[in-house]
C-alpha cells in the first residue's frame, strides 16, 4: 500500500536539497524505503541519489561507481542488501544526473571527487560509525583521499580495480595515454566519437561470448542519457586524468597515514588495470586483498553476489580486517 507525502514531508525533503517529488513510497510497510533525487552537497555541485532505508539497518553502505557507469550500476546489488542495511550510491559529477559545471568552475580531480564524497556524507545525514565505503574504479582514489583528509569518514572502506599509484605499466593503453599531453587530447576526441562503442563494449572487452554477462536495460539507457551535455562523461574522465597523477603521487606519499580499515577486491582478468597494482598495494600497506578468479574490471557487475557477501562480511567482521 503506497504511503501519502505529507506537508512536512515534502517541506523537509526541499529543506534538504531533495527533489520532493522523487521520494518513491515503498509497497508495503514492511519494504525498504527507496528515494531516488537529488542532494545540493555545495554551491556549485547537486548529485543525484538513490537511497534504501529499510524500517531497521544494521549499518549503511555507500557504493561510488566508475567509468563510465552511473549510480544504477549498483541497483540490483542495492535491493539485494537493503532488506538489512541502509544503501546509498549516487551518480560522480559528470555523470548520469548529476551536475556537470564547467572546468573552470571544479576540476573533477580525485582529489575534488573526495571532498564530494566528503560533502555526500555530511549532506545525507550518514552516521560515519556505521558506514561501509564500496568504490571501483575512480570511485576508489576519492573515498581514500578522503580517509586521509577525515579518518573517521567510515568503518571500513572496500576498494578494487583502481590506480592508486602512478604505475603506466599496470594500466590499459588508452588509459596510459589520459595521463599526458598531447596524447591525452587525441584519446579524449576519441571517447566522445565513440560513446555508442564504449557503452556497448567496454564491460566485456577482451571477453568471449560465453563470459559476457547480462546488464539491465534501464542501466544501459541512464548511462546513455547522462553522457552529454556541456561537459560529457569522456569530458569528465579526461579532467579526472589530468590531475591523476598529481593525486596518485599525494596518496602515495601519505598513505601510511591511513586510519580506517582498508581491505582490497579485484578481478583476476581485469585487462584495464592489472591486478598487480592491487597487489602492491596490500603488500606495502598489510591490508587483505582477494582476487576474484574469472572477473574482469567490474566484479560488480558481473557477479554481484560477491559484493552483497563483501559487503555483509565487513559487518558481521567488524571492523579490524587482517591481512591474508
Amino acid at each position: 500500500m503506497f504511503k501519502l507525502l505529507t506537508k512536512a514531508t515534502i517541506f523537509s525533503a526541499v529543506a534538504m536539497g531533495v527533489s520532493a517529488c522523487s521520494i518513491v513510497p515503498a509497497s508495503s510497510s514492511s519494504s525498504p524505503k527507496i528515494e531516488v533525487g537529488d542532494l545540493q552537497v555545495n554551491p556549485d555541485i547537486r548529485l543525484r541519489y538513490m537511497v534504501y532505508r529499510p524500517a531497521h539497518a544494521k549499518g549503511t553502505v555507500l557504493f561510488l561507481h566508475g567509468f563510465p557507469e552511473t549510480m544504477y550500476a549498483w541497483k540490483p546489488i542495492a535491493e539485494s542488501l537493503s532488506s538489512e542495511y541502509e544503501v546509498h550510491a549516487f551518480d560522480w559529477p559528470g555523470y548520469g544526473q548529476s551536475s556537470r559545471p564547467g572546468a573552470d568552475r571544479f576540476s573533477y580531480a580525485p582529489k575534488d571527487y573526495a571532498r564530494v564524497l566528503q560533502d555526500y556524507i555530511r549532506a545525507s545525514g550518514i552516521d560515519s560509525s556505521k558506514l561501509v565505503i564500496y568504490a571501483t574504479d575512480i570511485g576508489a582514489l576519492p573515498a581514500l583521499l578522503a580517509a586521509l583528509e577525515q579518518p573517521d569518514i567510515a568503518r571500513e572502506i572496500i576498494v578494487g580495480d583502481f590506480a592508486p599509484f602512478n604505475r603506466p605499466q599496470y594500466m590499459y593503453g588508452s588509459l596510459q595515454g589520459l595521463k599526458a599531453k598531447p596524447s591525452s587530447d587525441a584519446v579524449h576526441a576519441a571517447m566522445n566519437r565513440n560513446r555508442d562503442e564504449i557503452l556497448a563494449n567496454t564491460f566485456f572487452r577482451g571477453m568471449s561470448a560465453e563470459e559476457r554477462y547480462s546488464l539491465r536495460q534501464e542501466f544501459r539507457d541512464d548511462m546513455a542519457k547522462g553522457w552529454g551535455g556541456d561537459v560529457t562523461s569522456a569530458d569528465a574522465f579526461y579532467h579526472y586524468y589530468s590531475w591523476f597523477t598529481r593525486d596518485q603521487d599525494h596518496f602515495e606519499a601519505n598513505m601510511a597515514n591511513l586510519k580506517v580499515p582498508v581491505k582490497i577486491v579485484w578481478g583476476e582478468q581485469d585487462m584495464y588495470i592489472k591486478k598487480e597494482m592491487g597487489l602492491e598495494y596490500a603488500n606495502r600497506n598489510g591490508v587483505k586483498l582477494t582476487i576474484l578468479p574469472k572477473l574482469g574490471h567490474y566484479p560488480h557487475l558481473q557477479a554481484p553476489e560477491q559484493t552483497v557477501a563483501e559487503v555483509q562480511a565487513a559487518f558481521s567482521a567488524g571492523s579490524n580486517p587482517t591481512s591474508d
